[in-house]
């Protein structure tokens, strides 16, 4: 799976430990969602979806737009 969230961290200039504790998860977890090594639960997906402002869709890559 193709997930944006390392992209969109990056474009929001934030860390990964900002972003975990945005999601209240270890930043060394969050890491390895962004490297693909763990899958990212929904939860957190939505989570994170929410606070960048884009669809689930776009989050994990099926579709280029945004919204």
């Amino acid at each position: 799976m193709n997930l944006r969230i390392r992209d969109l961290r990056e474009d929001a200039d934030l860390t990964q430990k900002q972003i975990s504790e945005i999601i209240l998860c270890d930043q060394s977890l969050y890491s390895k969602y962004e490297r693909g090594e763990r899958v990212l639960p929904l939860d957190l997906a939505v989570k994170l979806a929410e606070y960048y402002g884009v669809s689930l869709d776009y989050l994990v890559g099926r579709t280029d737009k945004q919204k």
